[in-house]
């Protein structure tokens, strides 16, 4: 078995560097720790740093856009794959307040059992889940964590 550490970053491709970094910097908080392009392939990246977390940002020229289905959360459940990031927050009405006041739109809201999710898309269009850290569901399996 190997022994994991925890999560080290995960990873976006985006068609406006510049622009995905505003957003994630107004909406999250997230700040850039550093810049670099793969040699011999014009793919920008961008490691950004916020909450305990990386994000890498990958800019290709002439890369493809997300494709409609993958845009919504039940329907890219059908799709192999990886489906969404999601961070936790302690109250889920009131991040989601925050999200509008920064004219993001909920493109999903869940409650599942005894847990409260919204869904949003960032400024490309990949799926990201705000998920209310609360209740039974959360105690029971935090236990494990």
């Amino acid at each position: 078995m190997v022994d994991i550490l925890g999560v080290n970053h995960f990873a976006i491709s985006v068609g406006d560097m510049e622009e995905t970094i505003d957003w994630y910097h107004r909406v999250f908080g997230f700040e850039v720790f550093d810049r670099s392009e793969i040699p011999g392939t014009g793919i920008k990246v961008c490691h950004m740093t916020g909450h305990g977390l990386i994000l890498e940002v990958f800019c290709p020229p002439g890369g493809n856009n997300l494709p409609e289905e993958r845009k919504v959360p039940n329907q890219d459940l059908m799709t192999n794959g990886n489906k969404h990031i999601s961070f936790g927050v302690a109250d889920g009405k009131k991040a989601k307040e925050q999200l509008i006041k920064h004219d993001v739109e909920i493109v999903f809201e869940a409650l599942v059992d005894d847990t409260y999710g919204i869904f949003i898309h960032d400024n490309t269009g990949n799926l990201i889940e705000i998920f209310e850290e609360a209740g039974p569901w959360w105690e029971k399996i935090k236990k494990r964590l």
